[in-house]
């Protein structure tokens, strides 16, 4: 993952604020990420956060910033979101919800390009009053998860392959050995 923390922060704060907050669990948020992601890759070439995507049988799941967002429960006073969020778990409810620290404003909005905020309040108009289930559902009709099993590594390269793709496979993969050099 190539972003800063503190940019992560925001996403992670953009998402908390505009979307519903009763749906907001930690696979939805990840979810949330992935569209941010590769819808931004089909329109502008690269991704926001660079992260490595993982195909799980929840669908697409971002490694590092799903690692990052698990240290919440895990290690709270360690983590490096805590300052951010926290998440509760209801007894007998499966969701472990996101609860922000406070909402996103206009010194988080510095950390983004103009398409990078275009493509989250897409992302939101799209997704914020949806449950898990329906967001989950949309990222398995996804090409980048259809065209991988179970425990691959998605690559950015197979976003070209859906339909509403507005770049070539071509420029992506430029984008990718650009990356990779500088990793």
């Amino acid at each position: 993952m190539k972003i800063p923390i503190e940019k992560l922060k925001a996403i992670i704060l953009f998402f908390c604020t505009y979307t519903e907050p009763k749906f907001l669990g930690k696979v939805k948020l990840m979810k949330l990420i992935y569209f941010l992601d590769f819808m931004h890759v089909k329109k502008y070439v690269s991704p926001v956060t660079y992260d490595n995507y993982v195909h799980l049988n929840y669908g697409p799941i971002p490694s590092t910033i799903l690692n990052l967002v698990s240290e919440v429960s895990d290690d709270f006073d360690n983590a490096a979101l805590s300052d951010v969020i926290s998440i509760e778990r209801k007894q007998g409810a499966d969701i472990h919800r996101i609860i922000p620290s406070r909402k996103f404003n206009q010194d988080d909005a510095k950390y983004f390009s103009k398409s990078e905020l275009k493509m989250m309040r897409k992302v939101c108009t799209r997704f914020g009053r949806s449950n898990t289930k329906t967001i989950e559902e949309a990222s398995k009709k996804e090409t980048p998860y259809i065209k991988t099993a179970s425990g691959e590594n998605i690559s950015y390269v197979l976003a070209a392959k859906d339909l509403d793709c507005e770049v070539s496979e071509e420029e992506i993969k430029l984008m990718s050995k650009i990356f990779q050099k500088d990793g």
